[in-house]
C-alpha cells in the first residue's frame, strides 16, 4: 500500500472507473476449462455402418455453462479420419437424468433432458451434434453466454444428470458407390425392412431406415481391407457457473416438420409437431433447364412460443446442399448457412464432402424473435441428380435478456 500512495497519481476515482471496466467476461475468460474426452471404441470394417448409442460417457460435472463441444473421427492413434474412408453421418449429444443406485449404464427410468426444439418423441433431442461438416463449423457461444447444465434444482431428487452420444459411421472404404452409400440408399444395403420388422415402402428409396447399425453398402468384388477401430474424439470447452452468466435457449428446426392442430374438449388445443427427420430430393428435368438450376426448395414454418435474442445460429445438410436460411416472421433473415466443400484428399478437405457450415453470430441485441412469431426456414439442394436421406436441419440459440449493461 505504501508503493501504490508513494507512487500511483491517479484519483482515487478514476482508479475505480478503471477496476470496473474490467467486465466479468473479461475474468471468466481466465477461468475457462477444456478438456479432451474419447467415445468408446467403433469397429468397422469395409463398407460396414456402425450406429450406436453409448450411455453415461464421459462429460463435464458440476453447474457449468458449457461454450463449445466440437468432435471429429480419429483412429487409436489419435489421427484423424478423413470422410472418404469413414463417413461421419452424425453425432448427437443428449442430456439425460438416471435414477441413483441402478445398475451401471441401464437405461431403465431414464429422463431424456431434450432441447426447447419445435419436435416432439425425442426426435433431435440434442444439446450438441453435427455431421461430415463437424471439423469446419464453429459450436463457440459468445460470453456471457452459454448452455447451462449441472443446476442441482432442476435435477430430480433422486436422479444424476448423465450424458449419451449416438454415434452414427459409414466405413465406405471399397465400396461400388460412395455417395449411394453416405446417403443410404436402400438397393445398396439391400435392405427392404425397419429395424421392427416392418416392410419399407417402395417409395423409401434410401435413408436412415436402410443403414442401421451392422448393415454393410455393396462392396467392389473382391475387395479386402483391415478392421478400423475409431474413436470419437470430442473437445469441450466449459466455465464455472456465475450469476452474471446468461443461459440460453437451445432450438432446432426441421424442415421436414408439419404441426398437426387438434381440438381437445374444453376447447383446448394442441400442437403436435411430425418431424420426419430426412426426405428424398427428385432429379429435375434437364431437358428444359440448365443443369445450374436445378434446385429444390423446401420450406416449412411454424410459431415460437417464447423468443428472445438471437445469439447463434448454424444449419446442417449433406452433400449437395446449397444452403439454408432462417426468416422472421416479417421475412428478414434471422441467419443464413452456407456449406462449405472440400476440394482435397486430407481430413478436413475431402473433395466432394461438405467439410463446414457457415454460423451466424448476430450483434448482440440486434436480432430479437418475439413471443408466438412465426418462424420460417428454407432449404436449398441440388437436384441434378436424385439423393436420398436428406436433411435440412437449423439450429439456433435464444437468449431471453441482454447483460444489464447493454441497452439496445
Amino acid at each position: 500500500m505504501r508503493f501504490l500512495s508513494q507512487n500511483c497519481k491517479l484519483p482515487w476515482t478514476i482508479l475505480l472507473l478503471v477496476l470496473l471496466s474490467i467486465t466479468p467476461f473479461t475474468l471468466a475468460k481466465k477461468k475457462i476449462h477444456t478438456k479432451v474426452f474419447m467415445s468408446p471404441k467403433i469397429e468397422l470394417s469395409p463398407g460396414l455402418v456402425s450406429n450406436k448409442i453409448y450411455y453415461d460417457v464421459d462429460f463435464p460435472r458440476g453447474h457449468i455453462s458449457l461454450k463449445s463441444l466440437n468432435a471429429e473421427l480419429v483412429d487409436k492413434s489419435g489421427n484423424s479420419v478423413p470422410l472418404h474412408q469413414t463417413y461421419l453421418h452424425h453425432w448427437v449429444v443428449v442430456r439425460y437424468y438416471e435414477p441413483k443406485h441402478v445398475t451401471n449404464n441401464s437405461q431403465k427410468g431414464i429422463i431424456v433432458v431434450r432441447n426447447n426444439g419445435f419436435c416432439q418423441d425425442n426426435i433431435f433431442p440434442q444439446y450438441f451434434g453435427l455431421g461430415s461438416e463437424t471439423r469446419g463449423t464453429t459450436t463457440y457461444i459468445p460470453d456471457p453466454y452459454g448452455v447451462e447444465i449441472g443446476n442441482h434444482e432442476e435435477i430430480p431428487k433422486g436422479y444424476v444428470e448423465k450424458w449419451l452420444i449416438n454415434i452414427h459411421a459409414i466405413d465406405t472404404r471399397g465400396v461400388e458407390d460412395n455417395m449411394g452409400c453416405t446417403e443410404c440408399k436402400c438397393d445398396l444395403y439391400n435392405v427392404t425392412k425397419d429395424e421392427s420388422g416392418k416392410i419399407l415402402s417402395p417409395n423409401y428409396k434410401g435413408g436412415l431406415q436402410c443403414c442401421p447399425d451392422n448393415s454393410k453398402c455393396k462392396l467392389r468384388e473382391g475387395y479386402l481391407g483391415p478392421k478400423l477401430k475409431l474413436y470419437l474424439k470430442y473437445t469441450i470447452q466449459w466455465f464455472n457457473w456465475e450469476e452474471f452468466m446468461l443461459p440460453v435457449k437451445i432450438y432446432i428446426f426441421d424442415v421436414t416438420d408439419t404441426l398437426k392442430i387438434s381440438d381437445k374438449s374444453k376447447g383446448m388445443m394442441t400442437l403436435k409437431h411430425d418431424c420426419k427427420i430426412e426426405y428424398e430430393v427428385e432429379p429435375c428435368n434437364t431437358s428444359h433447364v440448365n443443369g445450374s438450376d436445378c434446385v429444390d426448395v423446401k420450406r416449412a414454418s411454424f410459431p415460437i412460443q417464447n423468443g428472445g435474442y438471437v445469439i447463434y445460429g448454424v444449419g446442417h445438410q449433406h452433400a449437395g446442399a446449397i444452403g439454408s436460411t432462417l426468416y422472421g416472421q416479417d421475412g428478414r433473415v434471422i441467419c443464413t448457412s452456407m456449406p462449405k466443400y472440400g476440394k482435397g484428399k486430407r481430413a478436413g478437405k475431402e473433395k466432394g464432402y461438405v467439410v463446414g457450415m457457415s454460423a451466424c453470430y448476430p450483434k448482440p441485441g440486434s436480432i430479437k424473435i418475439s413471443d408466438g412469431e412465426t418462424l420460417t426456414l428454407e432449404a436449398n439442394h441440388s437436384s441434378n441428380i436424385r439423393h436420398s436421406g436428406v436433411m435440412g436441419l437449423f439450429y439456433f440459440l435464444v437468449a431471453e435478456k441482454l447483460p444489464h449493461h447493454h441497452h439496445v
